[in-house]
């Protein structure tokens, strides 16, 4: 149990270019920048609004797509097609440089998508590619009453094989209505509990929908309590990172020069990105967004060190 839990309500944004939908995004967030090494959350859905989102750059992070309703394909610069379906993790690790186009391939879509901020030694190398099918697997000590399906990292018995830079977990739990669990974490380890569907609270704290209920180190067990229904949510975390990032559109950088980089290589049509074959939506690449006028400063890894 810990008492050092902070609530991060969403916000809506729309999400992709000519044909945009909605999602709600709980990180980054002006209190916090990261659980661990994760840096971005977007929830969306259930909606029958499409996602079609064209090609576009990513460097110094994971992108991470997690469904609970509906197919997405993803194709990448670096050749991947892959179609995305629940239960199966995609792991696009950026590197230095990578574009990649998102496309729903059914009516109704409902998920995640996540990032992971890459650490300083490895966000400059190559790209990589990883697609995991997941098992639903009974939490140990639930009595039957909570499953979960780990899809990045280890928890309750159960192990993801795609790569990871920083020791980091990610799974779906789903409780029965009236059930409450003590899940075993990792005490070193950031975590974050994303309130997907029905009513859940952590260590005693009530979450509405979308909430993101950040837990800082030192606990090894989570309180997960749900209400008259059955509850979904997400559990991320990892060992903090401890590296101050910049973050503006899709980059992660040190510092303003690296992020003016990467947007001029993606406006020059630069073979670091390279270029997706096969997307066949309304425009061929997204445009990168006007630079702020503002010189951008690194956030600190940290909320808070009090």
């Amino acid at each position: 149990m810990t008492d050092a839990i902070h609530v991060l309500h969403p916000r809506e944004v729309p999400l992709g270019g000519v044909r945009s939908m909605n999602v709600r995004r709980t990180l980054p967030h002006r209190d916090r920048t990261l659980v661990g090494p994760w840096c971005f959350v977007d929830h969306y859905g259930p909606s029958a609004a499409a996602m079609d989102v064209a090609p576009h750059p990513h460097c110094g992070l994971q992108t991470v797509t997690w469904l609970f309703e509906g197919e997405v394909e993803h194709r990448d610069s670096a050749g991947n097609v892959q179609t995305i379906r629940p239960g199966e993790v995609n792991l696009m690790t950026s590197g230095a440089g990578i574009c990649h186009s998102e496309v729903s391939t059914t009516t109704g879509l409902h998920g995640v998508q996540l990032w992971i901020a890459l650490p300083d030694a490895t966000r400059d190398a190559g790209h990589e590619f990883d697609h995991f099918a997941t098992d639903s697997v009974v939490i140990p000590g639930s009595d039957g009453m909570a499953t979960a399906r780990v899809f990045i990292g280890s928890l309750a018995g159960a192990d993801s094989p795609v790569t990871v830079h920083t020791p980091s977990v990610g799974a779906e739990i789903q409780l029965a209505a009236y059930s409450s669990i003590d899940l075993p974490v990792t005490p070193g380890f950031e975590h974050a509990v994303l309130l997907d569907s029905g009513s859940v609270s952590v260590d005693g704290i009530d979450l509405d929908h979308g909430d993101l209920a950040c837990i800082d180190p030192g606990t090894s067990s989570l309180r997960l309590t749900s209400g008259t229904e059955s509850a979904r949510i997400l559990l991320i975390g990892g060992e903090p990172l401890r590296e101050d990032i910049v973050m503006w559109w899709n980059f992660v950088a040190r510092d303003h020069d690296e992020i003016v980089a990467a947007r001029n290589a993606w406006e020059a049509h630069s073979d670091r990105f390279g270029a997706v074959t096969g997307y066949a939506g309304p425009v061929d690449r997204l445009p990168a967004p006007a630079l702020p006028q503002v010189h951008l400063k690194p956030r600190r890894a940290r909320r808070s060190d009090s």
